[in-house]
């Protein structure tokens, strides 16, 4: 029996994307982790790499510069990045997330102007949604957005914005109209060299340690009026929701493929390491701990691919996105911990994959709304 099976929306075109994705992962990711680790950002460079072959914005129309392909092109790249051993590179983020607010919300010039330089690895996409103060609670952001003329004058701070170290185009979640609440909401193009905008530290996270989670600041910057999202002001919460089930859906894939590499480098362990004479494998403990990892891995593969065929047909709805989101998250690190323990003293060594595994996987349960979130949304439709 194979550990994964070939998943039904998998086709010829995406076996020889996937050829290509995992020898630049190879190449361009896995030599290099350790040295984005001490770094917390990877290379700039991997940017413009990406680019050049074609694995930014892989689901962008061609005639904004993207790859023209889908949701199951960014799920084979995001598969095939982990495989590599690397949880650094924000591009899940920067290609099924932030270009596609652009695409879903952008006028025809903002998508011309904006996309192309997201595709070729010019600009790196960062979305500030979260504040020190807010957490899952996007309708209470102190952020502001103030119409002045022609132009919008932001004032505001974010905190654990990944790609924030890097980026270059940031969507902003920000109040035009406070007295509003989340109707008052609006999502504004900041770039990143308009005077006033300000990167803080990049923060010290227990796992995702290359990733350049940082702090934004905003003070008085003045952007064009149209760098608004959108056809008018207070679009940006009925934007966020529309999009966050995406967001969400990758978060499932990140999860399962998680669960998948975790058994899979177990099973090697266990097979080589001996205790009192044989193999760790051939205690019944050990069999029966990964008899229930395997089944629980190809459970949540089973629901995660029929989520990725639902949405590939526009009909992933965002109650069954919010159950993928939290049990896959949630069963991957119980997963990992069990497998983890069946490496002993050397599953607490950071140089042991089973380790970074652990401290990166536990933030899944965070973000993309917290997995108390996603109950509560699901709770609402029985």
């Amino acid at each position: 029996m194979t550990l994964t099976q070939r998943s039904p929306w998998m086709d010829e075109d995406l076996d020889a994307f996937r050829d290509l994705a995992r020898t630049f992962c190879e190449k361009e990711l896995s030599p290099h982790t350790e040295r984005w680790i001490e770094n917390k950002q990877v290379d700039r460079e991997l940017w413009h790499k990406a680019g050049e072959v074609g694995l930014l914005c892989l689901s962008i129309p061609e005639e904004y510069g993207g790859g023209g392909g889908t949701f199951a092109h960014e799920t084979v790249l995001i598969e095939e990045q982990a495989r590599a051993g690397d949880g650094g590179w924000g591009v899940a983020l920067h290609n099924g997330i932030v270009a596609h607010y652009v695409l879903a919300y952008g006028t025809e010039e903002q998508k011309h102007a904006w996309l192309p330089k997201l595709a070729s690895g010019e600009w790196v996409g960062a979305i500030a949604m979260t504040e020190p103060g807010t957490g899952s609670d996007l309708q209470n952001i102190k952020t502001r957005a103030i119409r002045d003329g022609d132009e919008y004058v932001v004032n505001g701070s974010k905190t654990f914005i990944t790609n924030g170290g890097q980026c270059d185009f940031v969507i902003v979640v920000a109040k035009t109209d406070p007295t509003k609440g989340a109707e008052g909401t609006s999502l504004i193009i900041v770039e990143s060299e308009r005077a006033g905008f300000r990167r803080g530290r990049v923060l010290d996270k227990i796992g995702l340690k290359a990733q350049d989670t940082a702090e934004l600041f905003f003070d008085d910057v003045r952007v064009p009026a149209a760098n608004l999202l959108g056809s008018a002001e207070g679009q940006g919460f009925v934007q966020l929701m529309q999009q966050l089930p995406q967001e969400r859906l990758i978060i499932g894939v990140t999860s399962v493929i998680a669960m998948e590499l975790a058994l899979r480098e177990t099973l090697r362990y266990t097979k080589e390491r001996e205790a009192f004479g044989r193999p760790v494998f051939s205690f019944q403990n050990t069999k029966f701990t990964l008899a229930e990892v395997a089944t629980e891995a190809r459970v949540a593969r089973v629901f995660l691919d029929d989520c990725i065929a639902k949405h590939l047909r526009g009909e992933l709805d965002i109650p069954t996105v919010a159950m993928l989101k939290w049990w896959t998250s949630d069963r991957a690190m119980k997963a990992i911990d069990e497998c983890l323990q069946l490496f002993g003293g050397y599953g607490y060594m950071s140089e042991y994959p089973i380790a970074r595994m652990f401290t990166d996987q536990r933030v899944q349960r965070i973000y993309g709304g917290t997995n108390e979130i996603m109950k509560e949304i699901i709770s609402r439709t029985l």
